[in-house]
């Protein structure tokens, strides 16, 4: 009884926060809202606080930091939404900083010594006071008894029963949002919740993290410079994650970064290349690129840590959308729409030459830009347009990839106003183009067909017995017409098996070679 009551009371308190920094109902949406949620929006200003951010995203993001982890996250999730929140929007919730006081360093050792199952002592030569503090783990500067100089991550007790706390919150405000506000339906509340959540339960498991740490650090051998900190393993379990320290300066400094004497035009160009190398060639990207989880090394090496968002692509997704960057970079619309209409990204019912004009109307004005003069998201949003005028369906990793594309702009932009982001994505897309379109992609392919026959001829037995076992529970007008039919089946079964082959060699090795 008493849980849906104390869910609603925190409900009312998440309400407060959001009307004191005026993200709630926004004064930038008043023209959009219905009368009563207008009304609402005047009465929540009056106890607005002063000195609010002008971006309604970047009030947002304050108001959800306030909050604590579950709204942060909300707020992430929200972030990679820019088709349906606007850009702008999107962009000042991609500001998101999830950081808090630290809790007491006894209480971390006790939850080390219960994962790792040892004294600290016995793990660690050295383990330091909190380094850095978030609202769901906090990082430790430790020593391994071998000297290797380590970071060490460590949930907040207790944080799961918040955690869970906080979803319920935020499943009863979606509830009431469809309920009370049919506007909101467009932006499926209900269905962000449970992706918030789902990723919330994730994070709470450290290994999860581990693993993609693990991932991108492979995929990052492909890019030209972009590190990865490495897992130490037997130091790591569901509520601790041990990687090697990084001595390095944080992007949110740009003052020491000018110290070093970092190149910040060729840093920006990295994380350009680093970004679009890793989800083309390897299809793992770190999909959470905002400055406080990039750091420069003294030497220049580029640096990325927190590793709770790894977006992924398949191998037909990175064609296409190698396909569609490279027809926007040689100004090639009519290839960039095939790649649209191949992936079944745009109806077949629409007209291929309407939406190549689109794509010139949205990529023509910035050619010769910097990106200060034509900033991606705004890029971004007409695409966005386009996509909801040609009745476009786009997968959700793709959208995420968006999302990471206008944080890096922005990271790219503060470190370069200058920089121009066609031109630092050419490179990447061209050694890709190069190496799956290009004539050593084509043999490879023609190899992955083989052993796709192959993968059928080895199955072939298996197939041809079940057919005779079919064969054989025929009914036939006696027993001598039994030979004869299994005969006839297994033979008609070897021809299919033989012409199918004969038509795939054919295709694989004439097909592929005329692509």
């Amino acid at each position: 009884m008493f849980g849906p009551v104390f869910t609603f009371f925190r409900l009312i308190r998440a309400a407060w926060t959001l009307a004191r920094h005026d993200a709630m109902f926004p004064v930038e949406y008043q023209a959009v809202f219905p009368a009563p949620a207008r009304l609402a929006g005047r009465v929540a200003r009056l106890v607005a606080i002063r000195g609010r951010a002008d971006n309604p995203g970047e009030r947002l993001a304050r108001a959800l930091e306030e909050l604590g982890p579950s709204y942060v996250k909300l707020g992430q999730v929200l972030a990679t939404r820019a088709d349906v929140v606007g850009v702008h929007f999107a962009r000042g919730l991609s500001r998101l900083q999830d950081r808090m006081d630290p809790f007491p360093d006894a209480e971390a050792r006790k939850v080390v010594e219960a994962e790792l199952e040892a004294p600290v002592e016995t793990l660690f030569a050295e383990f330091g006071p909190p380094a850095a503090a978030a609202s769901i783990a906090q990082v430790h500067k430790a020593v391994t008894h071998d000297g290797q100089t380590v970071a060490v991550k460590v949930l907040r007790p207790g944080i799961d029963q918040r955690i869970h706390k906080d979803i319920a919150v935020l499943r009863m405000g979606a509830g009431l949002a469809v309920r009370f506000f049919p506007a909101s339906r467009r932006l499926e509340p209900r269905a962000f919740v449970e992706t918030v959540a789902r990723s919330l339960v994730l994070e709470l498991d450290l290994r999860m993290e581990a693993a993609g740490a693990s991932e991108l650090m492979e995929a990052a051998v492909a890019a030209q410079n972009l590190h990865i900190p490495e897992v130490i393993w037997p130091l790591t379990a569901k509520r601790v994650l041990t990687t090697e320290w990084i001595d390095a300066i944080p992007l949110t400094d740009i003052d020491a970064v000018d110290a070093a004497g970092i190149d910040r035009i060729k840093l920006a160009s990295d994380i350009t290349d680093a970004f679009l190398t890793c989800a083309l060639e390897r299809g793992a990207f770190h999909a959470d690129m905002h400055a406080g989880n990039l750091f420069v090394g003294r030497d220049g090496k580029l640096w990325a840590v927190d590793f709770g968002i790894v977006g992924r692509l398949e191998g037909p997704e990175r064609r296409y959308l190698a396909r569609i960057l490279h027809g926007f970079l040689t100004r090639d619309y009519d290839r960039a729409a095939d790649a649209h209409f191949d992936a079944g990204y745009v109806p077949s019912h629409h007209a291929r030459a309407d939406f190549s004009a689109a794509l010139r109307s949205v990529a023509e004005p910035i050619f010769g830009k910097r990106a200060d003069e034509v900033p991606m998201s705004r890029v971004l949003l007409q695409l966005f347009e386009v996509t909801e005028l040609f009745d476009m369906h786009l997968q959700p990793q793709l959208i995420l990839l968006q999302k990471t594309m206008v944080q890096v702009e922005g990271v790219c932009r503060t470190l370069t106003p200058a920089h121009d982001m066609w031109e630092a994505s050419a490179p990447a897309v061209e050694r890709f183009m190069r190496r799956e379109l290009g004539p050593e992609g084509r043999v490879r392919d023609i190899f992955r067909d083989l052993e796709r026959l192959h993968t059928s001829l080895v199955a072939l037995p298996v197939t041809l017995e079940r057919l005779t076992e079919a064969a054989e529970r025929m009914n036939a007008p006696d027993d001598l017409a039994q030979p004869a039919r299994h005969a006839w089946v297994t033979g008609a079964a070897i021809a299919v098996a033989a012409a199918s082959l004969a038509v795939l060699l054919t295709l694989a090795l004439t097909g592929r070679l005329a692509m």
